[in-house]
């Protein structure tokens, strides 16, 4: 790569550290680190939610989807949108009755304490699982910068890399600064994106040549044929993606802890809200950059899907903003990564060794969130190297595949806590058991090559979270009507909050 665009990357990553650092200000205790005190504005909260949950994954994979494809991917961004209407309305003010430290205590006032930490416990799987996928996307395009393509040795270097810069600022600055990075970097990928568009455009002949990507069916957004097995449809879209996010954006504490972070409840209604629809432009952005990637033959037929974007951008954009492009794909994913290490360490704090050692002084659970944020950053590195010989999925289709497998079984506890006042502790650790054996095999035996056990072969991914989902309430409403006692099985409050 030229070196002014290797000055850009490493001046960019030196701004976006100091200025995230400086806005996070001084961390006092652990609700600072973890909450930012909650007085983040719902603006910066709203662009927060979109960088973490897209992210290099979005960045790089959705292109290549575009590129190889057609614009069907769309459709799952109308389902985000109704699902977050949902959330905004049904489940948000539970999290803002008395203070909450994560999504997770709602479920202990409703059932009690195994019940939260199971949730938690959860949640720091699929977090843990989806966000190894995310590093490892992130690696690609810094592998093609310094070895020209992502080979194996390239993506494990990437990857230690990516976790040992973003451990910097994540260490000191907690939720604060890894907010207000988000805010920055969200800008600049967008910038990139647009950047691309234009250039891909013009190496293609201009807009005129969209007409040949019409011919060829690559504009095409809507498929209504119904079916379970049709990767992208609009009925998938609209039910796995309302569902999908209602899980990851009410009962994910990776996107729930921001939420939390805001100053009241209107604020964070806004900052999901408006989120929901700046996700479909997003979406619509980066697909028409696939588009016009395959209009300008960016796409050799050789390489894997995710490397398209990357490729092009450092082959054949002006020298200094190639560079900034690529700094903002690289600060997209260590911003995000920052934000699943964050979210890791505050529940592992807050759902675990706070009741479990007796210890809530702030202060002191600010010295144990640290050295929980440096744990789960090796984990993640550690886990991220095991995706390395994936070569097929596309890191976007394999984030998202993996973080379902337990968002059904969360979902689907929520959903029994508030609409079915039998359901007991147990009924509900059962039905999130049940769910996440049964969703195992039709899951990683999608995703994961060597996973011994594949159920419901061709089952598009975005149909794991409903049938998860209904998995869970239907195994524990069947629980909650065996036996009554209590115990375990008893919750604290038989009253939905």
């Amino acid at each position: 790569m030229r070196s002014l665009d290797i000055a850009v990357i490493v001046a960019y990553f030196a701004a976006v550290i100091v200025f995230g650092l400086l806005l996070a200000g001084r961390q006092r205790d652990a609700t600072d680190y973890f909450l930012g005190h909650r007085g983040l504005p719902w603006w910066a909260l709203m662009l927060s939610v979109v960088a973490t949950e897209t992210s290099a994954v979005t960045v790089i994979s959705v292109p290549g989807l575009a590129a190889r494809g057609d614009l069907t991917f769309l459709q799952i961004a109308f389902g985000y949108l109704i699902g977050r209407i949902g959330v905004a309305k049904l489940l948000l003010p539970g999290y803002f009755e008395g203070t909450q430290d994560t999504a997770y205590q709602r479920l202990e006032r409703r059932f009690g304490t195994a019940a939260r930490r199971t949730a938690s416990g959860v949640f720091l799987i699929t977090r843990a699982l989806a966000d190894c996928v995310r590093i490892f996307a992130t690696a690609i395009p810094l592998a093609i910068i310094a070895y020209g393509k992502p080979t194996d040795n390239a993506l494990a270097i990437g990857i230690l890399a990516i976790g040992i810069v973003t451990l910097l600022y994540t260490w000191v600055g907690g939720l604060r600064a890894v907010v207000w990075v988000d805010v920055i970097q969200l800008g600049v990928y967008l910038l990139g994106g647009i950047a691309t568009l234009i250039v891909a455009t013009h190496l293609a002949g201009g807009v005129g040549a969209f007409a040949r990507a019409w011919d060829a069916g690559k504009l095409a957004v809507l498929d209504f044929r119904p079916s379970f097995k049709i990767l992208y449809t609009f009925w998938g879209g609209l039910v796995g993606g309302a569902l999908l996010a209602a899980a990851s954006h009410g009962t994910d504490h990776l996107i729930v802890q921001r939420l939390l972070a805001a100053r009241g409840l209107r604020d964070a209604q806004r900052a999901l809200i408006g989120s929901g629809v700046f996700i479909i432009a997003q979406f619509a952005l980066f697909l028409l950059v696939g588009t016009s990637l395959w209009l300008a033959g960016a796409d050799d037929g050789v390489m894997r899907g995710d490397a398209i974007y990357p490729t092009f951008v450092i082959n054949q954009l002006p020298t200094g903003l190639a560079g900034l492009v690529v700094a903002g794909i690289l600060a997209a994913a260590m911003s995000s990564h920052a934000s699943a290490v964050n979210s890791l360490a505050s529940a592992s704090t807050h759902d675990f060794y706070a009741p479990l050692t007796g210890r809530h002084d702030l202060e002191h659970l600010l010295w144990v969130g640290r050295w929980l944020t440096l744990f789960w950053t090796a984990v993640l590195v550690i886990g991220a190297i095991a995706f390395i010989g994936d070569r097929d999925t596309p890191v976007v289709q394999l984030a998202l595949s993996i973080a379902s497998l337990t968002y059904g079984s969360l979902l689907g506890t929520y959903i029994l806590g508030g609409a079915w006042p039998r359901a007991r502790q147990i009924d509900v650790i059962v039905a999130i058991v049940v769910s996440v054996i049964l969703m195992s095999p039709v899951v990683l035996g999608a995703v994961l090559p060597h996973f011994p056990l594949h159920w419901l072969r061709g089952l598009a991914w975005w149909w794991y979270v409903p049938l998860g989902t209904a998995v869970t309430v239907a195994v524990g409403l069947i629980s909650s009507l065996v036996g009554r006692s209590d115990g375990l099985t008893a919750g604290r409050s038989q009253t939905p909050t």
